[in-house]
């Protein structure tokens, strides 16, 4: 892998150590890190069977900075990680439905404070879960309160997945046996808890309905397309597929097990912005360097300014967010990226109201999909990283590693450069 820096940096990076100018926004020394000790972490966690393949990279708003690709996108075939290998980034695509989102928000389509029902109505009246009787039917009553796009945005409406919450699966046993109980109640009223559920699913109904495109044509013509983002969509073809990575399965002994790859729907799909689209690492990056850049990257803007730091911003106050305990550990751990780190919630993603020992600064954003993807932005250092694997469980303590290391050798090439 090379790394890539435009001639315009360059040339800037030379005046700067020169003493004739000096770099915009960024330290000199953010263009130029150390890239050895950063491979060598990602080979040697990959050869201890950490992850079968990785694909990294790292960026500031102006340059990649770092990208790196190794392993295998599949277990015994010959198969390797290149920097187009296409992955499953699950719920990484939540933050291109946030954007979106927020891309109405700008135009007037859509308010952060109306009742969100005034564009959807089938979000009216939402009724919340308050418990169980003693033979187990749930209880429900009227939510105190109408939900907003803000609820909806931030994981405060109310609506939790049941891979991490025991309420919701006992509730859709029970409404298994009982088809006049709603299909998802809210588990709260919203504003009063985070919990991480369906809620994007629900903002990208909302984009639909106000822009009148589907949430796939939505993002080619409004954010993808802008920005170059070739490989990221719904639906990929041969080619896309033929760089695809296999899903691999962490073993009770450790190892990995790779699964077959998906077979392509043969019927139309009706797709959702909470999850469910396939990326490649430097597609991702991209989204995350426009990010980065106040809204803006290679001529494109997809936001305004006033908007990306609106989104980076706590939207929950005191109310903790991304502590989630599994109920099926086959699928995810349970999720704890920061223990004793004050967590909270923007428009898009997790902050981190504490710096990280050794990584990203206090106000960094980050969140991930199901297969462990992950992604970070730090608008204090000014630099994004993304990283890409393909393993179950999620939240897997060997993944994790492999990730945490990448950042800190980030930060560390960063710092010595």
């Amino acid at each position: 892998m090379r790394r890539r820096i435009s001639r315009r940096d360059a040339l800037l990076h030379t005046l700067a150590m020169a003493g004739v100018g000096a770099m915009p926004r960024v330290a000199v020394a953010a263009e130029r890190p150390r890239r050895g000790e950063i491979d060598d972490i990602l080979t040697t966690r990959v050869a201890a069977g950490d992850a079968a393949g990785v694909v990294a990279m790292a960026a500031t708003e102006k340059s990649v900075i770092y990208d790196g690709a190794f392993g295998f996108r599949c277990m015994g075939t010959a198969a390797k990680m290149s920097d187009d290998t296409v992955f499953r980034i699950a719920s990484m695509v939540k933050l291109l439905t946030s954007v979106a989102a927020m891309q109405l928000v700008e135009s007037g389509k859509l308010a952060l404070d109306e009742p969100a029902e005034k564009i959807d109505p089938t979000l009216a009246s939402p009724l919340v879960l308050t418990g169980f009787d003693a033979r187990g039917a749930p209880q429900l009553r009227p939510a105190r309160k109408p939900l907003t796009l803000r609820n909806l945005l931030t994981h405060t409406s109310g609506f939790s997945y049941p891979l991490w919450d025991a309420n919701v699966m006992r509730y859709l046993k029970a409404a298994h046996h009982d088809r006049k109980l709603p299909k998802r109640p809210l588990m709260f009223d919203p504003d009063t808890r985070w919990a991480y559920g369906g809620s994007i699913d629900k903002v990208s109904r909302l984009v639909e309905i106000a822009s009148g495109e589907t949430i796939d044509r939505y993002f080619r013509d409004r954010i993808c397309g802008p920005l170059g983002m070739t490989s990221t969509a719904f639906e990929i073809g041969p080619q896309q597929r033929a760089r695809e990575a296999s899903l691999h399965v962490r073993q009770p002994d450790g190892t990995l097990k790779p699964k077959p790859l998906e077979k392509p729907s043969e019927a139309p799909k009706v797709f959702s912005g909470g999850g469910g689209i396939y990326s490649t690492a430097p597609d991702y990056l991209t989204l995350l360097q426009a990010l980065l850049n106040e809204g803006s990257l290679h001529g494109a803007t997809i936001l305004r300014p006033e908007t990306v730091s609106l989104m980076s911003r706590n939207q929950i106050g005191e109310i903790q967010a991304g502590i989630m305990r599994t109920t099926s550990p086959a699928l995810s751990d349970d999720v704890d990226f920061f223990p004793g780190n004050r967590l909270r919630w923007g428009f898009a993603s997790m902050i981190n109201l504490d710096p990280v020992e050794g990584g990203r600064k206090a106000g960094s954003l980050t969140w991930a999909g199901l297969y462990n993807t992950y992604y970070w932005l730090d608008p204090t250092s000014r630099v994004a990283g993304v990283i890409m694997m393909q393993i179950l469980p999620f939240a897997d303590a060997r993944a994790l590693k492999v990730y945490r290391q990448f950042e800190r050798g980030v930060y560390r090439a960063l710092k010595g450069a």
